[in-house]
């Protein structure tokens, strides 16, 4: 059973994670793989509203995803598009990253061995991950412009969506904890984190939300 304060906490690490982007038209979009299909709809709601030409769906598998996504994360994203009506030609696939990072490099590399010029790019991820991909596409790719975005819903509806509320809060941990020490370790740009969100996650971890937390050495 979570506790009403465990929400409470959740719904602020949630409301930070969102970066409230003015959406726009860029370049390319880069749906980032997860176990959430989701990224792969929003990517193609946002192609179909004319946000961009092109997609890359970038993505191995992990341990959440190995089960659900067997040929991997992009692969299923891509047949997903397909399904929704994108044409194959408007898809690009990145089949190996197993991070965020790697996500950003590896579509980059991509990216640069068609030859396509890219100036900006419109980064769909999870919800509760969008201010985690801004951070580390600026570091890791910071000649062109990000916006971030993602599939526009409350946490109870994601949560909802999902079917595993403890995977959710787990997950939202786990973002904010990369927030705080992969600046330290070059993986992506310091943000100032608000004290209220600071307090709302050391509360989750001493509830025992720590599944996906990275090791800090």
């Amino acid at each position: 059973m979570i506790s009403a304060q465990a929400w409470s906490d959740a719904q602020r690490l949630w409301d930070y994670q969102q970066m409230g982007h003015e959406l726009r038209p860029c370049s390319v979009g880069i749906g980032l793989g997860s176990h959430d299909l989701g990224v792969a709809d929003e990517t193609v709601n946002l192609y179909q509203r004319g946000m961009f030409p092109l997609m890359v769906f970038t993505g191995a598998t992990s341990r959440t995803t190995r089960d659900r996504m067997p040929r991997g994360e992009a692969e299923h994203y891509r047949e997903r598009a397909l399904e929704l009506g994108v044409p194959d030609s408007a898809i690009l696939v990145e089949p190996r990253a197993r991070n965020t990072g790697e996500n950003i490099d590896f579509a980059r590399t991509l990216l640069e061995q068609r030859r396509i010029d890219v100036s900006s790019v419109l980064l769909v991820s999870k919800p509760y991950e969008e201010r985690r991909a801004y951070a580390t596409a600026r570091q890791l790719w910071p000649a062109v412009e990000i916006v971030s975005a993602s599939a526009a819903m409350s946490l109870s509806e994601y949560v909802d969506f999902i079917k595993d509320p403890q995977l959710v809060l787990n997950m939202l941990v786990g973002a904010q904890q990369r927030l705080l020490i992969y600046p330290d370790k070059g993986f992506m740009i310091r943000q100032k984190v608000p004290e209220p969100v600071s307090a709302a996650y050391e509360r989750l971890c001493a509830e025992g939300f720590t599944s996906r937390l990275a090791s800090a050495t």
